[in-house]
């Protein structure tokens, strides 16, 4: 090409400027007339550029039967479609087709390439937000598990805010607006969603939804107004969808290793403080300046946070376990059979009978586990001591040294089962007290030598007992001003005299 060009220029050159004889500068490059003149009225090659399409006898015909198949494709699952090679088999077998694989490859290529949907830039103005999960391995406590990413972008300063989850569901979902809403300080006016089922119950034509009780609770604290994509019309949050992206590879590889959820979304906090700095590409000005500008157009955030919570109706088993997600938790034995409201958190799991909360447990996310609180069943064991060895609530109960060594001092000096039912008696302290507070008073009842469940309660209470402070008048201005007579106490002074009592006496 090189050399092309610089034919090109030096014949126009020799014309042009040299003034050099049209004949002779073609018998010395050895060049057609017309191809002179071309030459001479162009700075350039002009490439070359043909008149007429080119005829292809053997796929024109059944180009039809192609995009029919490829059309029909659209609405087959994904791994199920043609492929070229399958088209060119069909095309052998059903059209008797002569040519070759390679002008089916192509032409298959063009045809989808052409069916491409193409997208109008949209328009986002200041204070609109999406919203979208997605997911990501990270090892937690040495273990590689998947989480779920509440990531919510503002597409007008570009920001970016996540948060790592358990599991995407309502509570996850609501916490996952209270964290960001903190966060941005504020509240976006519009938020837009695709339709989860978290939040649509039921799809009614392309726009209309009928919305979750979870969403509408959590809609109504923010006032927030709500916009659902089209189904199978992602590119309408494109913005959130690319953050999703964005956050995988630049926050979360390599794979972070973290001991906690907690740790996980305190390093993806750090992460988004930090990209605050970064330069958005069409502004010219940070990520911070924009947020900045963007918040004058937020809903102000309430006073209160928003309780986020799942609420679900279940039954007590005769063995005081309660069904919650795929897990099983306990509550005392006196509620066996009861009915049970449950109130589900990211962080914990509370149980409530008759408006009275009854249990709770921290939530746990791994399916088919069963959750035992022990002191929930020394109740039912005081009144079957027998089963106290064998009993599963309790295994893997770690309690102080003290604690075996006051059993095995109750057991010696009463006998049968006795001494474990008095044991279990000192264990149903730890019903109105903390394992910290009966510890120490197991300790000083063995020191004292006196090991019986009341003398360990009695130690317990008088050390809980506050003593009574000193009457003060600080704080208690109005109180000064008041004035109290002196007591004549001389009266008293006669009863206490010698002469009284010997008159008695």
């Amino acid at each position: 090409m090189y050399t092309n060009m610089k034919m090109w220029r030096d014949i126009r050159r020799r014309v042009l400027v040299l003034k050099e004889s049209k004949r002779s500068v073609q018998r010395h490059y050895g060049i057609h007339w017309e191809t002179l003149q071309k030459i001479l009225g162009n700075s350039e090659p002009p490439g070359y550029q043909r008149t007429k399409p080119i005829k292809k006898p053997k796929i024109d015909p059944v180009l039809p039967f192609i995009r029919e198949i490829i059309k029909d494709d659209k609405t087959q699952p994904r791994k199920q479609r043609h492929t070229a090679k399958r088209i060119f088999d069909r095309l052998v077998k059903e059209q008797e087709f002569d040519g070759g694989y390679t002008i089916v490859k192509d032409a298959v290529r063009e045809i989808r390439q052409s069916m491409k949907e193409v997208f109008v830039p949209l328009s986002h103005p200041p204070g609109e937000a999406q919203v979208d999960y997605g997911c990501a391995w990270v090892d937690l406590n040495g273990k590689r598990v998947k989480v779920a990413l509440f990531v919510m972008s503002l597409p007008y300063s570009n920001v970016i805010l996540v948060r790592a989850f358990h599991r995407e569901c309502t509570e996850s979902f609501q916490e996952g607006h209270n964290q960001c809403f903190q966060m941005l300080g504020g509240v976006p006016d519009r938020i837009s969603y695709d339709n989860t089922k978290i939040a649509v119950s039921k799809i009614i034509g392309s726009r209309k939804r009928e919305l979750t009780d979870g969403f509408l609770k959590l809609q109504s604290h923010y006032l927030f107004e709500e916009h659902f994509c089209l189904v199978r019309r992602p590119n309408e949050k494109g913005h959130v969808e690319h953050g999703v992206e964005f956050v995988r590879r630049n926050y979360l590889v390599p794979i972070p290793c973290v001991q906690s959820m907690m740790e996980l979304n305190e390093y993806l906090l750090q992460c988004f403080l930090e990209d605050l700095a970064r330069e958005s590409r069409q502004s010219g000005r940070t990520k911070e300046e924009l947020l900045a500008e963007e918040r004058e157009h937020f809903l102000p955030l309430p006073k209160q946070l928003f309780p986020a919570h799942r609420l679900k109706k279940s039954q007590a088993s005769s063995l005081s376990l309660v069904p919650f997600e795929s897990n099983q938790y306990s509550v005392p034995t006196s509620y066996a059979y009861h009915d049970v409201q449950v109130v589900g958190t990211v962080d914990e799991v509370k149980f409530i009978v008759k408006n009275h909360l009854v249990a709770r447990h921290a939530r746990r996310w791994d399916k088919h586990q069963v959750i035992f609180e022990p002191i929930h069943y020394l109740a039912l064991l005081e009144r079957k001591p027998g089963a106290f060895d064998f009993a599963r609530p309790l295994e893997g109960w770690q309690l102080p040294e003290c604690f075996p060594e006051l059993r095995r001092r109750l057991e010696g000096l009463q006998e049968g089962s006795k001494g474990t039912r008095e044991y279990i008696k000192v264990l149903r302290l730890l019903e109105s007290a903390t394992l910290k507070e009966l510890a120490v008073a197991v300790r000083e009842a063995l020191q004292l030598r006196i090991t019986s469940y009341e003398a360990v309660r009695l130690i317990l209470e008088y050390r809980r007992e506050q003593p009574i402070a000193m009457f003060s008048l600080d704080g208690h201005p109005h109180l000064k001003s008041v004035q109290v007579q002196d007591v004549d106490l001389s009266a008293y002074s006669s009863l206490t005299s010698s002469s009284w009592l010997e008159e008695r006496l």
